[in-house]
């Protein structure tokens, strides 16, 4: 059994709060959605977790195990069990799947693994081209090949703790149902999941325990699946008043997301320094 502690966690970026005492705990076999309107605070929630530079961390604490990681660089978050699964995730020219799996693998001590088997197994279940799985990392990918690509590597990886950053966006409905079902199953087998996404339709396929909804850096409630089906229905007015939906802060709507008024804006390399 393991468990991502995140207590009263308050975070800055340059001068301005994102985040402003965040708890959540995620144990093995769990998963925690969250919800929230544009600029709320969920991608920077994700990059701290994992050790984005740029953000710091003002009070509170990230534990993995009672470890406290937050002060550790990304690769050490990673050997330690995490795994991000990006919002656009990176294209790397010159190292393949393959390789870059070898080489997570072995700096843990998993050498052993035949990681060209499994990733055949892995790109079966998701359908990934196998073809994929030679060529660089990410390089001309479509956006559904590039979060396939992504479900494989956490399969073969098999952290303690996956945060899944709008797993669902750019899929179709078939890459979501293979993607988002495949890391259903491993739950099963113990995987923690925090999945941040603006959309219900993701936990049809993966099934949440919890449903939280994070405002203006704060979580403001949490719940069970019923919760997304709320924002489903009705949005975020409950949550949001007039005046912050007039200062940037709105939800998604028809399937795009609207606004974003934060300070890091969405990049293609989320480990980029958000200051540059």
């Amino acid at each position: 059994m393991s468990t991502l502690s995140i207590q009263n966690l308050a975070v800055v970026v340059g001068e301005q709060q994102i985040l402003k005492g965040v708890d959540l705990e995620i144990s093995s076999g769990q998963v925690h959605a969250v919800m929230g309107p544009n600029g709320a605070g969920k991608s920077t929630l994700s990059n701290v977790i994992m050790g984005k530079p740029g953000y710091q961390i003002t009070s509170g604490s990230i534990e993995l195990d009672g470890r406290d990681l937050s002060s550790l660089p990304t690769w050490e978050r990673a050997q330690a069990g995490l795994f991000l699964a990006m919002q656009y995730p990176t294209e790397v020219p010159g190292v393949s799947v393959r390789e870059t799996l070898e080489l997570a693998l072995r700096s843990r001590g998993a050498d052993h693994i035949d990681v060209a088997s499994r990733l055949d197994e892995e790109a079966d279940q998701i359908g990934l081209p196998k073809e994929l799985l030679e060529r660089a990392l990410n390089v001309d990918f479509s956006g559904g090949e590039k979060k396939r690509n992504e479900t494989a590597q956490l399969a073969v990886l098999t952290p303690e703790i996956a945060v899944l950053d709008e797993l669902d966006s750019g899929l179709d409905i078939d890459a979501l149902r293979a993607c988002a079902e495949r890391i259903e199953a491993m739950t099963n087998d113990g995987l923690g999941v925090l999945c941040i996404t603006h959309y219900h339709r993701l936990l049809d396929h993966l099934i949440a325990d919890y449903v939280h909804i994070l405002v203006d850096g704060q979580i403001v409630e949490s719940g069970g699946p019923e919760l997304a089906q709320e924002l489903e229905d009705d949005g975020y007015s409950r949550f949001v008043d007039a005046d912050e939906e007039t200062a940037g802060v709105s939800v998604a709507i028809g399937g795009r997301s609207e606004t974003k008024n934060a300070a890091v804006s969405d990049s293609e390399d989320p480990f980029a320094d958000p200051l540059a």
